[in-house]
């Protein structure tokens, strides 16, 4: 999956678009709720050694954050890796193009309704 096509998937599923909050870095991008504006995803442009790969290849990668009980069900072999410069217990990245299209856009709903505002009963 691309940048691009992951911006367009997350604006047809959420009517969320990418802003860019960082001074002077327009490479890495913020998806965030509607309501709340809390995060669940962040692009970024990262060396694969940043992930524990043997590559200065610079790729995609998006950060995503995921329920607990979901942790150690995806790998290396789907893209996954912990989180490059986050919380490693809550956030997991993917490199974009290593994954399927498939799973990238599971992770992106379950990080979407891990970051979803919850309401009192």
């Amino acid at each position: 999956m691309t940048r691009q096509e992951l911006f367009e998937y997350c604006f047809d599923a959420y009517s969320t678009s990418p802003d860019y909050p960082f001074d002077e870095d327009f490479d890495t991008a913020v998806l965030r709720q509607g309501d709340s504006r809390k995060w669940y995803a962040i692009v970024m442009r990262v060396s694969r050694r940043k992930l524990g790969l043997d590559s200065d290849e610079v790729v995609d990668v998006v950060n995503l954050k995921l329920p607990t009980e979901m942790f150690g069900s995806f790998g290396a072999a789907d893209g996954v890796y912990p989180a490059y410069h986050m919380n490693k217990l809550h956030w997991i990245s993917v490199i974009l193009p290593d994954a399927h299209g498939e799973t990238v856009e599971f992770l992106v709903n379950a990080s979407f309704e891990a970051t979803a505002t919850r309401r009192k009963r």
